[in-house]
């Protein structure tokens, strides 16, 4: 009877809209629809990147405490001094952070976001179609990043009024991704969403551009070489040791996660 049952079903949707319908992606994606009140809100991209933020600091945060009874595990930090290991600047950059996504992120994303027009679809993307999407849109966020960056640094009064905070760490660390002034984490949150919005990307395939986003910009800034960070897996990539150049030398490295357009504009350095 329960193979009569599957058979009627497929003859009635079409075999591809069975299993798209009954795939992994699909019930995710149906559960999370299921929270359409949720998932629409223009609240929702600030607070989900401070959240998302915070959880995938923790980590280093770990390893920092770690480290201090585990000499060790220092032997992947970029650069070792005492002020890295400091537990006070880490509360301080919290407290940053907050009062600048509670007083000018959050509301003006909010805003930015009541101008596109929610759409949530009843069909899960595939995976070829998720990983197409999520790819593109990091590959598109970090051109887009690439040429704001370098013209921060250009231009004299963008790097005094809006990138000079984020330089204020010279020696960066996990939490100090969004260290910066409200003005920038407002344009790259909005790059961000622009990105995914330009791909055309589906809400779950946006969800994961955005984690995979927030990660990347942690490990830059982690201040450690691991051995199975992404830049140690893909050689097109900079991770940490290139962007901590970048945060020493003023200079330089100016995209977020690969290196080709540094190359391409001969602003790669070591």
């Amino acid at each position: 009877m329960v193979g009569a049952n599957v058979m009627n079903i497929t003859f009635e949707y079409g075999r591809s809209d069975y299993l798209t319908e009954y795939s992994s992606l699909q019930l995710l994606w149906n559960n999370l629809r299921g929270r359409q009140k949720i998932l629409l809100s223009p609240y929702l991209p600030a607070v989900f990147a401070f959240l998302v933020h915070l959880i995938f600091c923790a980590p280093f945060l770990a390893l920092e405490t770690l480290g201090c009874f585990w000499p060790r595990i220092n032997s992947y930090k970029i650069t070792k001094t005492s002020e890295t290991q400091s537990m006070r600047r880490w509360w301080d950059c919290f407290l940053r952070i907050l009062l600048k996504y509670v007083s000018t992120v959050i509301p003006a994303t909010a805003l930015f976001q009541s101008l596109r027009t929610p759409v949530c679809p009843e069909l899960a993307p595939s995976c070829n179609q998720l990983f197409f999407e999520v790819v593109v849109s990091l590959l598109l966020f970090d051109m887009l990043f690439f040429a704001w960056h370098y013209t921060m640094h250009r231009v004299p009064w963008l790097y005094r009024w809006v990138h000079y905070v984020h330089h204020q760490n010279q020696t960066p660390f996990a939490l100090a991704a969004q260290d910066a002034s409200p003005a920038e984490l407002v344009s790259l949150l909005i790059l961000a969403l622009v990105s995914a919005h330009l791909v055309g990307c589906h809400p779950l395939s946006e969800a994961l551009f955005h984690l995979l986003n927030t990660w990347l910009a942690v490990e830059d800034h982690c201040d450690y070489n691991l051995p199975w960070a992404f830049h140690k897996l893909l050689p097109c990539m900079g991770g940490a040791p290139f962007h901590q150049t970048h945060h020493h030398k003023y200079r330089g490295n100016y995209a977020p996660y690969f290196v080709h357009w540094d190359w391409l504009c001969g602003t790669r350095i070591t």
